[in-house]
């Protein structure tokens, strides 16, 4: 629906330049979003894909070793976008302390990713409310080290900024000037507890993002927070009881379309068009996520029967294995805490697991090897791989 801009233009001075700052109008659009039709099926088709989602997470045998590796796996994703090269092994090892295969800024940036989504979830399993105050803290947490640590972590930006370009006056796109985030920010926060419009909660999600995005309320860091804002509200409304919906993939995947349907919510107010998109996305991450899952049960289940095979080895063989389905890329001292065998009774579980081809050592050296679960990462990393 064609509704005009959704916003109005401010003449700024910023820089020594005079420029044209998009200012968003409040949540929710005028007039109502049109939901009828093949829009109500797009959204059907999502939830259903959710409560899909929510049933294979319910029948895991161990959630949080899912959950552990995909919060990763959406760590480096998020982290691609804004042109980090670092993948899933990189992060994997930067935990283990050993040397990353990348430049250390991009993986401090995505296991500072990890923090802020781990943080975000954290609080809000506490009781602590979806608010302006959790984003910042947030925020804190994804620029304290490294790139950005000096772009005012926690703190809504008190300059102006501007996304594309060298200068605002060459910019694609100039946000909200810096004395209009608090009204906008407080806007924001009003609409995503708002309960007396009917918006489904995946529909509130959908305009949400787009919104802090406009506004662009921090110096660096806005894209991650504003896709891990997605993850957030869908968790604290409960469509899903486990945070695994993560559409980063999805954006990496269709760049220009996510830029090119933001730019017209924001020109032409059509925000069912960014709202079919982003349902569509939904479904298809969540169907990928449940593949996904499938997957990795069938071969924990496959490589499981292997291990038990080995006859008077199976059983540390088996113990040592259940540590790598936690964490996929490990040494032999961080095997011997997890499982508290003793080193030459892992280091012989290993070499039977190597013998079998389930994991192969990834270093190269011969003292502080690192062993990688290969099959397990090879799933996980599909479409992770940097730009």
């Amino acid at each position: 629906m064609q509704r005009g801009a959704s916003g109005r233009v401010q003449t700024i001075s910023t820089v020594g330049e005079t420029v044209r700052a998009f200012v968003p109008d409040p949540l929710p659009p005028a007039p109502p979003l049109d939901l009828n039709g093949g829009r109500q099926q797009r959204l059907e088709s999502a939830l259903l894909a959710c409560g899909r989602l929510d049933g294979i997470a319910a029948m895991l045998p161990d959630p949080d070793l899912f959950l552990y590796t995909y919060v990763r796996r959406e760590a480096v994703l998020s982290s691609q976008i804004e042109g980090t090269q670092s993948s899933l092994s990189d992060l994997l090892l930067f935990e283990l302390d050993d040397a990353p295969g990348a430049p250390l800024d991009d993986v401090v940036e995505v296991s500072n990713y990890v923090a802020a989504l781990e943080h975000g979830l954290t609080r809000l399993r506490g009781g602590f409310p979806l608010s302006n105050r959790l984003l910042r803290e947030v925020h804190a947490k994804l620029l304290a080290r490294g790139r950005g640590a000096d772009k005012q972590p926690g703190e809504f930006r008190r300059s102006q900024n501007w996304i594309g370009g060298t200068r605002p006056g060459n910019a694609l796109f100039v946000p909200p000037p810096p004395q209009a985030i608090e009204t906008c920010m407080g806007q924001l926060e009003a609409f995503v507890h708002r309960s007396d419009d009917g918006l489904p909660t995946l529909v509130r999600a959908a305009l949400a993002h787009v919104q802090f995005e406009t506004v662009h309320p921090f110096l660096d860091g806005n894209g991650r927070v504003g896709r891990l804002l997605i993850a957030l509200v869908l968790f604290d409304s409960n469509v899903l009881r486990q945070p695994l919906l993560y559409l980063s993939l999805y954006f990496k995947q269709h760049r220009d379309e996510y830029y090119r349907l933001l730019g017209l919510v924001r020109t032409t107010g059509d925000w069912e068009a960014w709202l079919d998109f982003f349902l569509d996305g939904v479904s298809q991450t969540a169907g990928q996520a449940v593949d996904t899952a499938h997957r990795l049960l069938a071969l924990f289940r496959d490589d499981s029967l292997r291990v038990q095979d080995l006859g008077r080895a199976a059983a540390n063989a088996l113990r040592v294995f259940d540590a790598l389905r936690a964490r996929p890329l490990s040494s032999i001292n961080s095997l011997v805490d997890r499982t508290g065998a003793a080193y030459p009774t892992v280091a012989r579980a290993i070499e039977s697991l190597e013998r079998l081809g389930i994991v192969r050592e990834v270093t190269g050296r011969k003292r502080e090897r690192v062993f990688s679960y290969t099959r397990y990462l090879d799933i996980l990393n599909e479409g992770a791989e940097p730009l």
